[in-house]
């Protein structure tokens, strides 16, 4: 029982850090709407929340990296592939972000030159979301099963069980 409660629990937790990276990405992605201060301070947010995720997904990732040249199977193998493209990618957006900082490093009293290092911004930020996309639709569906049972069915009505209906019997015609 005790592992069962472990499992849920792990989920729950992923699932939680999942959907804050989510809605995080959303905002992260509108700086028209939010302005370049929470784009930006949101933008190093992430990078910890991404640390989070894969601090969450360390056995995982030290099982596939182990067996990768073995017995890893290729959906594990195309996974971590993945898994890579967006980590670097995410590196990039960030450390990229970090040197074009019109906000967060000024409040900082850090200053940089960034010349050269808004269109490489632009470029990974574009390639991420078909990465972050194809990310998604590998774990969709784990992400609906999550979704059913940690907030669909909570938010369900208890039922009652259903007796079968008793139909009258047929009365005889006079």
């Amino acid at each position: 029982m005790q592992a069962q409660a472990t499992k849920t629990n792990r989920n729950m937790t992923n699932l939680i850090v999942d959907i804050a990276i989510f809605i995080a990405f959303l905002v992260a992605m509108a700086p028209h709407f939010t302005g370049m201060a929470v784009h930006e301070w949101l933008g190093l947010a992430f990078g910890g929340a991404i640390v989070t995720h894969l601090l969450l997904h360390w056995q995982w990732l030290v099982e596939v990296t182990k067996r990768f040249f073995g017995k890893a199977q290729w959906s594990a193998r195309i996974n971590y592939l993945l898994n890579a493209a967006l980590f670097i990618d995410l590196t990039a957006i960030i450390f990229t972000g970090v040197m074009i900082s019109e906000s967060a490093l000024p409040a900082l009293g850090i200053n940089l030159d960034a010349s050269g290092w808004r269109g490489l911004h632009g470029t990974a930020a574009n390639l991420f979301l078909p990465l972050i996309g194809l990310h998604v639709a590998l774990h969709w569906q784990w992400i609906v099963n999550m979704l059913k049972r940690y907030v669909v069915t909570p938010l369900l009505p208890a039922r009652a069980p259903q007796l079968p209906v008793r139909t009258p019997p047929a009365q005889p015609k006079a």
